[in-house]
């Protein structure tokens, strides 16, 4: 019956049908987390004077501690340290899992027989196509458009040599941190050039019509897209890189994962969080160095600790159940989020960015906290009734028309 037992008997039931399925439970979890930490990341994009137009105009925020430095209070703290922990880190995490994805449609069309890359093209199509829906009429700073299209390079590098995968891997990380550091140095030596928000800008997000957003999205597609394009070198190695620690076997709950996790957790966090903390004290020049060279760093840190603690509450409780949930359905999970943070924060909806605008920032990180419960607890629920969240059963069922 739906709803009988206690929460941790049901986390144990769900891992215990997952490793009967085949499914990594480590994996589910870290999804939900990287969904939940991406939250944490878009939500003062969402609630700040101009909303995302902050891509292209705002320069706020590049430095976590200026404001604090500039006005110390505790609300101005807890949100530099909320800022530098989630600044990077879990979009990082967010694209080595969907190489660990990859892999894994790999390895099951190998089980089948099935030819490679093949219907995977399929997939990637869906998912540019559902990031350019996404980019449209929700949020400019959507990251499945470039996730399609290092896909569709990895899936191909997949049926080449280990060789030929390790050499495009670390040449495109080394690419990707010359550019990072090419372009640190010019904001480090050139005087900052950050154009003001116009007002109209910040009018368009507190006031404007939702049609008025959307038309400003596909005014400044190209500008709005710049991330995933300055990034690509970096998406590619974490993809890469995702398909090697799965074949590895670090997310499988064994010896081997458990040794593995604990060296990325301790060169991860061990090197990553204070080149983080150092990047983000030394000032808004170093923010490319922090969100796209220490973040990664952290993000495998990251796996090894939310695997350290998952070996120690054995997969049950009500956090881990929940944090599971998001996992299964992180698709439904990461355009839901901006769904909804789009109708709360923005003025043809409640207008909350507005009306709070001066607060003090415990609001935006109390925001953070009610979508995620939110989010969290309606997987729950959404997956006691069916199978997959809606958006992976709609893949599912255009991708099988598809074939």
């Amino acid at each position: 019956m739906i709803g009988t037992g206690t929460p941790a008997s049901q986390g144990a039931e769900q891992a215990e049908q997952a490793r009967a399925r085949g499914r990594l439970p480590l994996l589910d979890v870290l999804r939900g987390v990287a969904i939940l930490g991406t939250l944490a990341t878009n939500v003062w994009l969402f609630t700040g004077p101009g909303g995302e137009s902050a891509l292209l105009y705002g320069h706020e925020g590049l430095s976590p501690f200026e404001t604090f430095l500039d006005e110390p209070s505790a609300a101005n703290l807890a949100e530099g340290v909320f800022r530098t922990a989630s600044n990077g880190k879990f979009l990082a995490l967010l694209t080595l899992l969907f190489g660990v994805g990859l892999a894994i449609q790999f390895q099951s069309a190998a089980k089948r027989g099935t030819r490679w890359p093949g219907p995977y093209r399929w997939r990637a199509l869906f998912l540019f196509a559902e990031g350019t829906v996404h980019f449209t009429l929700v949020f400019a700073a959507d990251v499945l458009m470039g996730y399609a299209v290092v896909a569709l390079l990895v899936a191909w590098l997949l049926t080449r040599s280990e060789r030929v995968r390790g050499v495009v891997m670390w040449t495109s990380l080394a690419l990707h941190l010359a550019l990072m550091a090419l372009l640190t140095a010019v904001l480090a030596t050139e005087p900052a050039a950050h154009p003001d928000m116009p007002p109209e800008a910040v009018d368009l997000y507190a006031h404007g019509s939702y049609l008025d957003q959307v038309a400003f999205r596909l005014d400044n597609a190209l500008a709005l897209r710049a991330e995933p394009i300055v990034t690509f070198g970096l998406m590619v190695f974490m993809f890469l890189l995702g398909v090697r620690l799965f074949r590895a076997g670090a997310f499988a709950d064994d010896a081997t994962g458990r040794r593995i996790r604990a060296r990325l957790l301790g060169w991860g966090l061990g090197l990553g969080v204070p080149l983080t903390v150092t990047a983000s004290l030394a000032g808004p020049d170093w923010f490319l160095l922090d969100r796209y060279a220490a973040a990664p760093l952290v993000a495998l840190g990251l796996i090894g600790l939310v695997g350290w603690v998952l070996d120690r509450v054995k997969g049950t409780g009500p956090v881990v159940t929940g944090v599971s949930a998001l996992g299964r359905m992180a698709m439904t999970g990461y355009v839901a989020q901006n769904v909804i943070l789009v109708f709360v924060c923005y003025g043809f909806g409640l207008g909350l960015a507005d009306r709070m605008a001066g607060a003090d920032s415990w609001w935006v990180m109390g925001l953070w906290a009610a979508v995620s419960l939110f989010l969290v607890t309606a997987s729950v629920l959404w997956l006691r009734v069916f199978r997959q969240g809606p958006l992976e059963a709609l893949q599912k069922k255009v991708l099988s028309r598809a074939r």
